[in-house]
Parts: structure tokens; C-alpha cells; sequence
């Protein structure tokens, strides 16, 4: 693309300097003013009020409104439509909340289940170690029992 051996000296590259071309001003001319005569000269009316006095002026003609355009009624297919979007979002709202419902009892649930075993097994363990019991057919001091098999008496 480029030839290899030709001698390139930066110093000497040609800069292209761009001027700012000036706009003429805008001079402002004004429209010329003409004058228009209304279509038809309003007739001017004159009310006397109660107290005597008389007040003139142009009688203005009620604004007549719009016609109002009748609404396009709305399809009953539209309106099953909404309605069964609005139900489907209810159901997915109350079957989420249900799961964590169920998600929050199932935790309770295994939280009494634990104290019930850390109540019953201290239960246990104070009726095991407990030294101030009384004496029940059931219990057998080893110790004892080799103590008095063997006739060591102390």
C-alpha cells in the first residue's frame, strides 16, 4: 500500500487551516400592518338595569359545545379477557403467598419439634443424673453390685 523506502520528514507535512466563514446579520422587517374589516359588524345591544343605569355592549353568542362523539362500546371478549388476566394474576398472588405460608408453618413445626426434644431429653437427663431420687427396683449401682459380690465391705 504504502512504498517501503520513501522518505517521510514530519516537519514538512501540509497543514489546511478552515476559517470561520462570517453570517450576514439578520435584520428584522416588521410586516406591514393592513387592515381587515370583520365579515359581518355585530349589532350592539343596550340593557337597562334595575337601578336605571344603561349598559352597551356587543351581544356575544353563546359558545356552542362539541357534539360528543359516541364512545365505541367495548367488546365483551375485551373485557373477559382483562377480567381473566386480573383473576390469573390473583391466583398466582394468593397460591405465592400460600407457599410461604406453608413455608413459614413447616418451619414452626420443626422449631416445637426441636424444643419438644430438647425438653424431653433435659427431662430425662435430670431424672438420670438427679442424686436426691429415690431408690426404685430399677436402678443398679454397679459398683455397688461388684462391691457386695466380691465382700468387700468398707
Amino acid at each position: 500500500m504504502y512504498p517501503e523506502h520513501a522518505p517521510r520528514v514530519p516537519a514538512q507535512r501540509a497543514v489546511e487551516v478552515h476559517q470561520p466563514t462570517p453570517l450576514p446579520p439578520v435584520v428584522a422587517v416588521p410586516a406591514p400592518i393592513v387592515p381587515v374589516q370583520p365579515g359581518a359588524v355585530p349589532t350592539v345591544a343596550s340593557v337597562v338595569l334595575p337601578d336605571g343605569r344603561v349598559v352597551t355592549g356587543y351581544a356575544i353568542s353563546p359558545m356552542q359545545p362539541d357534539p360528543v362523539t359516541a364512545k365505541p362500546a367495548v367488546s365483551r371478549a375485551a373485557v373477559n379477557v382483562a377480567l381473566g388476566g386480573v383473576g390469573f394474576l390473583a391466583v398466582c398472588g394468593g397460591l405465592l403467598m400460600l407457599n410461604a405460608f406453608i413455608t413459614a408453618l413447616t418451619a414452626l413445626v420443626i422449631q416445637l419439634v426441636i424444643l419438644a426434644a430438647v425438653i424431653f431429653g433435659g427431662w430425662i437427663a435430670v431424672q438420670i443424673f438427679s442424686a436426691s431420687g429415690h431408690k426404685s427396683g430399677t436402678t443398679v449401682h454397679i459398683r455397688k453390685a461388684v462391691i457386695k459380690r466380691n465382700h468387700f465391705h468398707g
